[in-house]
């Protein structure tokens, strides 16, 4: 571990944020991260513990785990929670009430895997994947590519989805935009090869998303927050961009904040890393820029490696707590407002209290053996 003291000025990310009618203790967010603790699909008392002890922890904003939706084939793993029907939504309230009762504020990220699905999943194992164009990445076909009622029907599931989370108490809501899932493959030429108005330019290929976020807003209203997770990177294609320049990226940010995103989450595999050459700005430097909106940083915080090699699904390694100065550095400079925390929330609930007391020393490494006993 270094000598270096990972905290020389944390004073900026333990100041209050406010937006769309949530209001935060400080800056922190713990990253939504999938678990597969969900028998049936229904989070149980053992994740509305998971959570609690995060909020107690003192973050400032959980954004769960994706959480999938209601179309036939949104969901791609089992054991991961749904956000519909009686029972899902119950156990989705008792997260809710024991993160509120500890003090803490919590967003569902609401979640359509698109043809990372794969033969055999639940809960109907019949289904089959959506995409836009039956593609799971350039030239591997899987799946069926959606028609206007397919889309029609996940905009709506979005929509219903969002209005649940709103009354059963949940923040915020979060649409996972990013990492080659649905919502991302339509964005991504790669995967969108459609000549209907859903396809082609920046602009049509946006115009799904932008749909959704629309849906969304008319069924929360004015002053529920949307948070709208993107990335560059794919899981089919760590290098993929899906704008190429800073022209491009405004294009597909103005349309996207246009429609009704409050808060925009950039994700990254490596938060230092500047998003387009001759700037220092990473993304969610250049989202903020770009939108004047609340930008969400992450990636790879507090740690000093990844956990999971280039292109290699195998966990390997050990990443150890690092020095996080020239995070806060950028904090200061306003070039973000909020941090998620992912795999160090993970394995230390008490990360954000180490960090304010200065007890960095005492922060747990991620490993494989943390990950068999995470709680």
């Amino acid at each position: 571990m270094s000598e270096t003291p990972i905290v020389q000025q944390s004073e900026k990310l333990f100041e209050a944020f406010s937006a769309k009618g949530l209001t935060l203790k400080n800056r922190t967010v713990m990253a939504p991260m999938t678990r597969t603790f969900s028998p049936n699909y229904v989070p149980t008392q053992d994740v509305a513990d998971y959570y609690r002890r995060r909020a107690e922890g003192n973050v400032g904003l959980i954004i769960t785990e994706g959480t999938f939706i209601s179309h036939k084939g949104a969901n791609g793993y089992e054991r991961v929670p749904a956000i519909y029907g009686e029972e899902a939504l119950a156990g989705w309230k008792n997260v809710v009430d024991e993160v509120h009762k500890a003090g803490g504020k919590i967003a569902p990220q609401l979640w359509h895997v698109g043809s990372v699905r794969k033969e055999g999943i639940g809960p109907d194992k019949s289904i089959t994947a959506y995409s836009p164009s039956g593609l799971f990445k350039p030239g591997a076909p899987n799946g069926v590519a959606m028609t206007q009622d397919d889309i029609d029907d996940v905009v709506a599931s979005f929509a219903q989805a969002a209005a649940d989370s709103k009354a059963i108490g949940f923040d915020a809501i979060e649409v996972h935009g990013a990492h080659g899932y649905l919502v991302d493959q339509f964005f991504w030429e790669g995967t969108n090869q459609r000549t209907d108005g859903y396809g082609g330019s920046l602009e049509n290929r946006t115009r799904f998303g932008v749909e959704i976020v629309k849906a969304i807003r008319e069924a929360v209203g004015e002053d529920f927050p949307i948070i709208f997770r993107f990335s560059q990177w794919k899981q089919q294609d760590y290098a993929a961009k899906l704008c190429q320049t800073e022209d491009e990226l405004a294009t597909f940010l103005g349309l996207l904040s246009n429609a009704g995103v409050d808060i925009f989450h950039a994700s990254t595999r490596r938060f230092w890393l500047p998003e387009f050459e001759g700037s220092t700005l990473n993304l969610a430097g250049w989202a903020k820029k770009l939108t004047n909106k609340p930008v969400i940083t992450v990636g790879s915080v507090g740690l000093d490696e990844d956990f999971i090699g280039e292109g290699n699904a195998d966990l390997k390694g050990t990443s150890n707590p690092t020095n996080i100065d020239g995070l806060l550095d950028r904090l200061t400079n306003d070039e973000f407002d909020l941090v998620a925390i992912g795999r160090a929330l993970l394995v230390d609930p008490d990360w954000v209290n180490k960090i304010k007391d200065k007890k960095e020393d005492e922060i747990a490494p991620f490993n494989k053996e943390a990950l068999m006993t995470l709680s």
